[in-house]
């Protein structure tokens, strides 16, 4: 079977998660039909993917632990697009986006990036990346920011994605995953171990 290629490519990373069962059945099993249905779309071309990995649910306390990962892919569509086709994975296992924060899910497909842009723009990019940790967890974009502001402060999302994607630059930090990962304060790998070798 030929390699799909497209015209004009831009790199995609997403970090993919969920703690509960879904329509397709555990955690582990719905992300990799996710993963197996998003490698066999004709929309993009997986290039990575990262082990599984299991991680405490975030915050603290707030459900069952996580399996985890990241994945890299190419692909012609626009950032918009890229997150529409994930949302559209997650609906065929059930997925509701009810507006919710960071609660339990069956699943979860995070785009974190899209090439090295900064969506929509660089001063709300900042704000939203400086955004104090009290107000966090009751303000959510009413668009898409890119890259995720909460990347560089998660181990979830660093750990499987320095797999895969450790040279990616953080086009406002100017660090790699590589190097934000070694950032981290232990305290955010605590519990944290890969699932798979």
């Amino acid at each position: 079977m030929p390699e799909k290629r497209f015209p004009s490519e831009t790199l995609a990373l997403v970090a993919f998660g969920g703690n509960l069962p879904s329509l397709a059945g555990s955690p582990q099993v719905t992300l990799l039909s996710a993963l197996r249905d998003i490698v066999n779309s004709p929309q993009i071309r997986v290039i990575a993917v990262s082990r599984l990995w299991q991680s405490p649910a975030w915050p603290a306390g707030s459900g069952p632990d996580y399996t985890n990962g990241a994945f890299a892919a190419k692909t012609s569509l626009g950032a918009e697009e890229t997150l529409a086709f994930l949302h559209g994975i997650e609906a065929e296992r059930g997925r509701v986006r009810d507006g919710r924060r960071w609660g339990a899910r069956g699943i979860d497909l995070d785009l974190i990036a899209w090439g090295d842009r900064v969506l929509p723009d660089v001063a709300s990019h900042d704000a939203w990346r400086g955004l104090p940790p009290e107000d966090q967890a009751r303000q959510a974009p009413d668009r898409l920011i890119l890259p995720h502001p909460r990347m560089q402060d998660r181990g979830f999302v660093l750990a499987p994605l320095a797999e895969i994607a450790p040279g990616w630059v953080h086009p406002r930090l100017g660090q790699s995953v590589a190097q934000m990962l070694a950032a981290l304060p232990a305290a955010a790998l605590d519990g944290m171990k890969p699932l798979t070798a």
